[in-house]
């Protein structure tokens, strides 16, 4: 038995262009995609990415540690600085710490302050925020360079398993480089703020972007602390 084909009704060419030009308002506008601006949804796929590449060195870091026969370093010891004639454990790495974790109050405030077109304040805020990233980065170097002089290096390391020192300096380097990377955003952004280059459009959004930035690399440092310092 046949069965007859049934054609589709042509397609009337003003509905298509209304439909292309529908697609392109709607992936062009600054709200309506996301319901958020384009900064801010960049940055978050950004941050997205971001987190994979970290989950997937703290999953290789923890992998490694599970599966060596060498005996790891104990972070206790490794970490340690001689004071007053004893070695106290991970101080600088909790000075570290308490520092990156005061530059995401600073932070905070200072997008509050953008928000209230306090510029001045919002700038100072983050010219502060961005001078504990330079105090964390330079902690961090000197940490590098103590267990350098100390032999540790990233295809050996003479206080135990050789991939503590592979992974060390990979892990703490990335997320260094990220701090770097955030130090420089701060300053141009609050560079910017003063001159005013802002003030045309009465938007200053970017704070919170940069800010956006700066809370997640603090995050990404709790997690290398509890995994990497306390474990």
């Amino acid at each position: 038995m046949n069965t007859a084909t049934v054609a589709a009704p042509p397609l009337n060419p003003a509905i298509v262009a209304d439909g292309w030009r529908g697609l392109i308002s709607d992936w062009s506008s600054d709200r309506q995609a996301f319901h958020v601006s384009w900064g801010k949804a960049m940055m978050w796929i950004f941050l997205l990415s971001d987190t994979f590449i970290f989950s997937c060195f703290l999953t290789g870091y923890m992998t490694v540690r599970v599966s060596t026969t060498a005996t790891w370093p104990n972070p206790s010891e490794v970490f340690a600085l001689h004071v007053g004639g004893a070695n106290v454990p991970l101080l600088l790495i909790a000075i570290m710490t308490f520092v990156l974790i005061s530059s995401s109050g600073t932070m905070a405030m200072a997008v509050n302050f953008a928000y209230r077109r306090d510029k001045v304040n919002a700038a100072t805020l983050m010219l502060v925020t961005a001078t504990f990233g330079e105090l964390f980065v330079g902690m961090q170097a000197f940490e590098w360079s103590k267990l350098i002089m100390e032999g540790v290096r990233p295809w050996g390391n003479p206080m135990g398993a050789a991939q503590f020192g592979s992974t060390f300096f990979m892990i703490t380097g990335f997320h260094g480089l990220h701090v770097t990377g955030g130090v420089i955003l701060l300053f141009i952004v609050s560079f910017k703020l003063i001159r005013g280059d802002y003030d045309r459009t009465g938007n200053y959004q970017i704070v919170e972007i940069a800010g956006l930035y700066w809370h997640f690399v603090d995050l990404v440092w709790v997690f290398i602390f509890a995994f990497f310092y306390l474990w």
